[in-house]
Protein backbone atom coordinates (compact mmCIF):
# COMPACT_ATOMS: atom_id res chain seq x y z
CA UNK A 1 0.00 0.00 0.00
CA UNK A 2 1.63 3.56 -1.08
CA UNK A 3 1.29 6.89 1.28
CA UNK A 4 2.12 10.00 -1.26
CA UNK A 5 4.22 11.98 0.42
CA UNK A 6 4.62 15.63 -1.52
CA UNK A 7 7.15 18.62 -0.01
CA UNK A 8 7.57 21.95 -0.80
CA UNK A 9 8.52 25.41 0.30
CA UNK A 10 7.12 28.56 0.77
CA UNK A 11 7.69 32.40 2.01
CA UNK A 12 6.58 32.07 5.92
CA UNK A 13 4.42 35.46 5.85
CA UNK A 14 2.27 33.20 3.34
CA UNK A 15 1.68 30.83 5.76
CA UNK A 16 -2.14 31.14 6.72
CA UNK A 17 -3.59 31.80 3.65
CA UNK A 18 -1.50 28.63 2.27
CA UNK A 19 -2.38 25.96 5.04
CA UNK A 20 -6.25 27.37 4.60
CA UNK A 21 -5.75 26.80 0.34
CA UNK A 22 -4.39 23.30 1.40
CA UNK A 23 -6.51 21.93 4.23
CA UNK A 24 -10.11 23.03 1.93
CA UNK A 25 -8.72 21.45 -1.24
CA UNK A 26 -7.96 18.17 1.13
CA UNK A 27 -11.38 18.33 2.34
CA UNK A 28 -12.84 18.15 -0.93
CA UNK A 29 -10.28 15.39 -1.94
CA UNK A 30 -11.47 13.26 1.03
CA UNK A 31 -15.71 14.00 0.20
CA UNK A 32 -14.10 12.51 -3.47
CA UNK A 33 -12.41 9.50 -2.18
CA UNK A 34 -14.22 8.87 1.06
CA UNK A 35 -11.54 6.97 3.10
CA UNK A 36 -9.02 8.64 1.93
CA UNK A 37 -6.44 10.31 5.05
CA UNK A 38 -4.56 13.81 4.60
CA UNK A 39 -2.42 15.36 6.64
CA UNK A 40 -0.60 18.99 6.79
CA UNK A 41 2.57 19.40 8.13
CA UNK A 42 5.01 22.47 8.79
CA UNK A 43 8.63 22.81 9.73
CA UNK A 44 8.68 24.53 12.61
CA UNK A 45 10.75 27.07 12.71
CA UNK A 46 11.32 29.15 8.95
CA UNK A 47 14.60 28.81 7.00
CA UNK A 48 15.69 32.05 4.61
CA UNK A 49 12.28 33.73 5.56
CA UNK A 50 10.80 30.12 4.01
CA UNK A 51 8.72 27.25 5.67
CA UNK A 52 8.62 23.72 4.62
CA UNK A 53 5.48 22.21 4.32
CA UNK A 54 4.81 18.33 3.64
CA UNK A 55 1.65 17.09 2.84
CA UNK A 56 0.88 13.12 3.15
CA UNK A 57 -1.86 10.98 1.96
CA UNK A 58 -3.11 7.74 2.46
CA UNK A 59 -6.17 5.79 1.09
CA UNK A 60 -6.47 2.06 3.17
CA UNK A 61 -6.67 -0.87 2.13
CA UNK A 62 -5.89 0.29 -1.96
CA UNK A 63 -3.31 2.70 -1.01
CA UNK A 64 -2.14 5.87 -3.87
CA UNK A 65 -1.84 4.39 -6.99
CA UNK A 66 -1.33 6.15 -9.93
CA UNK A 67 -4.03 7.66 -11.47
CA UNK A 68 -5.52 9.13 -7.47
CA UNK A 69 -1.73 10.51 -7.51
CA UNK A 70 -1.81 12.55 -10.26
CA UNK A 71 -5.40 13.90 -9.32
CA UNK A 72 -4.11 14.95 -5.77
CA UNK A 73 -0.88 16.76 -7.34
CA UNK A 74 -3.24 18.39 -10.21
CA UNK A 75 -5.58 19.75 -7.41
CA UNK A 76 -3.34 21.00 -5.07
CA UNK A 77 -0.53 22.00 -7.72
CA UNK A 78 -2.90 24.66 -9.31
CA UNK A 79 -4.44 25.33 -5.65
CA UNK A 80 -0.88 26.39 -4.44
CA UNK A 81 0.89 28.32 -7.06
CA UNK A 82 0.02 31.11 -6.11
CA UNK A 83 2.32 30.39 -2.44
CA UNK A 84 4.96 27.62 -4.03
CA UNK A 85 8.36 28.63 -4.37
CA UNK A 86 10.17 26.43 -6.04
CA UNK A 87 8.94 22.85 -7.20
CA UNK A 88 6.55 20.42 -5.51
CA UNK A 89 8.66 17.41 -4.65
CA UNK A 90 5.77 13.84 -5.01
CA UNK A 91 7.79 10.53 -3.72
CA UNK A 92 5.68 7.62 -2.61
CA UNK A 93 6.59 4.91 0.61
CA UNK A 94 5.59 1.78 1.80
CA UNK A 95 4.81 1.26 5.11
CA UNK A 96 7.58 -1.00 6.65
CA UNK A 97 5.70 -1.81 9.51
CA UNK A 98 2.55 -0.93 11.45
Amino acid sequence: MHELFIYYRAKAGDAEALSAAVLAAQVQLQSAWPGLQARLLRRPDPRDEHHTWMETYAFAPHGIDDPLARQIEARLSAVLAPWIVGPRHCERFVPCAS
